[in-house]
C-alpha cells in the first residue's frame, strides 16, 4: 500500500478526526493569519498536500484566493464535498501542473512528513518554480530525527512512514532552493490535540 493508497482508505476517519484541528490550535491560526495577511488580494495561494481542506478553507475565510492540492483522489473527493467554493485537484509536489510563477503563495503543513531529508530540496524546487519571485511559502512539520511507521491511522488501514525533520535541515534546503527563511517558529505539542511532537514553522521569501 502506497502513500495515495493510504490517505484514499484513511479519508473518511481523518477528516472526522482532523478536519477541525485548527479550532485547537491557536499558533497555528495565528500564524496562518500572518501569511493571509501578506497573500491576501494579491493572487492564488496553494494549499500543498490539502487532505480535507481545512487548511485551505481557513485561508479562504481570511480572504485568500486558494486552490487545494493533494496526492490522494478520495481527499481530494471529500475536501470538495465539504468546500464546492474552493478548487481541489490531485497532484502530486514533484510535479505540480501549474505554469511558472503562478503563485503568489504556498501552505506545505505537514506536507513533507512522508519525505525524508534528501528528497526535501527536489519538492521545494518544484514550489519554488510555481511561486512568483517574492512570494511567501509557510511549511510546518515535526521537531527530530526518527521515523515513525503506522499501520493505522485512527481506525483505517494505511502503511505510512511519518519523518520528522531537524529545522536546519530544511532550512538548509529552502535555501538551496532559493527560499530566504524570514520568521522561525517553535512550540511544544498541544496535548490532547496532536501527536506529542515539537513543531517548527518556517516563513521564507522566494528570490
Amino acid at each position: 500500500m502506497n502513500i495515495r493508497e493510504s490517505y484514499d482508505s484513511a479519508a473518511e476517519a481523518y477528516t472526522k478526526h482532523l478536519a477541525a484541528e485548527l479550532d485547537r490550535k491557536p499558533l497555528d491560526r495565528h500564524l496562518l493569519n500572518r501569511f493571509a495577511e501578506e497573500a491576501r488580494g494579491n493572487g492564488l495561494v496553494a494549499d500543498l498536500g490539502c487532505g480535507p481542506g481545512h487548511v485551505a478553507r481557513y485561508l479562504r475565510d481570511q480572504g485568500v484566493e486558494v486552490i487545494g492540492v493533494d496526492l490522494s483522489p478520495e481527499m481530494i473527493r471529500v475536501a470538495t464535498s465539504r468546500n464546492p467554493e474552493i478548487e481541489f485537484r490531485v497532484g502530486n509536489m514533484n510535479d505540480l501542473d501549474m505554469p511558472d510563477s503562478s503563485l503568489t503563495g504556498a501552505v506545505a503543513f505537514y506536507s513533507i512528513v512522508h519525505l525524508n531529508s534528501r528528497d526535501l530540496a527536489p519538492i521545494l524546487r518544484e514550489v519554488r518554480r510555481v511561486v512568483v519571485p517574492g512570494g511567501l511559502v509557510i511549511v510546518a512539520f515535526h521537531i527530530g530525527a526518527q521515523v515513525v511507521h503506522v499501520d493505522d491511522l485512527f481506525g483505517a488501514r494505511v502503511s505510512l512512514d511519518f519523518h520528522f525533520h531537524v529545522p536546519v535541515h530544511v532550512i538548509e534546503a529552502l535555501h538551496d532552493t532559493h527560499f530566504r527563511v524570514i520568521e522561525h517558529v517553535e512550540r511544544e505539542p498541544y496535548e490532547g490535540a496532536e501527536h506529542p511532537s515539537r513543531r517548527c514553522y518556517l516563513l521564507a521569501r522566494s528570490v
